[in-house]
């Protein structure tokens, strides 16, 4: 499977998290998460694992 295949729309994502796609538009503009790149278009596109990792290094930092 090529890199390109990997990565997935912003609704796909925010699926796989089970939280509203706004929600993960949210973050990414906050700087909480950040997409794996962004189309011409300005869409970002998401590799699931590296979405979680974003994700779970930030809860680990917050338990600290």
């Amino acid at each position: 499977m090529s890199e390109e295949s990997r990565l997935i729309r912003t609704a796909e994502a925010a699926k796989a998290l089970g939280v509203d796609p706004a929600t993960l538009s949210r973050w990414a503009k906050a700087g909480i998460v950040k997409p794996a790149t962004r189309t011409a278009g300005g869409q970002a596109r998401w590799d699931l694992d590296d979405l979680r990792r974003q994700l779970d290094e930030r809860n680990a930092q917050a338990e600290e």
